[in-house]
């Protein structure tokens, strides 16, 4: 009886802990009005990184790494990617990333979702929507968004990893004008 009771008390503290890690990650994006961040992203095995500001609702500034000078940039309702001799603008809607940079959405999924933790390092949520197979982490110390994979309607795989993340910074709002096309 005693073994039962103690196996009862485990499993309702470890149900208590996966919650409460779910809702301290909830409380903690609800506080969050941007992120600035450096990343590493692999896109069906090219690898590419740089630097980001993400400012909720739905804005991205990115500068990569490399020598075409890429910046991907979303005003909310398009997102442009832009190099030296290219310029793609889609409506922000057709891209997962339209799920990622909306914090009211990504909220309200969490809530309805099961958590996994990963190495007790990382807490990993994972749905589908609008054809789009996101996987989104957070740091379990931190808390803080550390990356998302997803998988787009062509079966792009993208992974992005996120880095020296920090939190409500003063941020310039013209970086998410964007750009005029070469």
């Amino acid at each position: 009886m005693i073994s039962r009771l103690i196996f009862l008390f485990l499993l309702f503290s470890l149900a208590e802990a996966s919650a409460n890690i779910k809702g301290k990650i909830i409380q903690n994006l609800k506080a969050t009005n941007n992120l600035t961040f450096s990343f590493e992203q692999n896109v069906n095995g090219k690898t590419e990184n740089g630097n980001c500001a993400l400012l909720y609702p739905q804005k991205i500034f990115c500068k990569y790494n490399l020598k075409n000078n890429k910046i991907l940039v979303s005003n909310g309702k398009s997102i442009v990617i832009k190099t030296d001799k290219s310029y793609y603008l889609y409506p922000l809607e057709r891209t997962p990333l339209n799920l990622i940079l909306n914090k009211n959405f990504l909220i309200n999924k969490l809530k309805t979702l099961d958590e996994r933790i990963l190495d007790d390092q990382f807490v990993n949520f994972k749905f589908f929507e609008n054809d789009f197979e996101v996987n989104i982490f957070f740091d379990s110390k931190t808390l803080d968004l550390i990356g998302w994979q997803t998988t787009d309607i062509y079966q792009n795989l993208s992974i992005t990893f996120l880095a020296s993340v920090k939190k409500n910074q003063k941020l310039n709002s013209d970086l998410f004008i964007l750009p005029k096309q070469n």
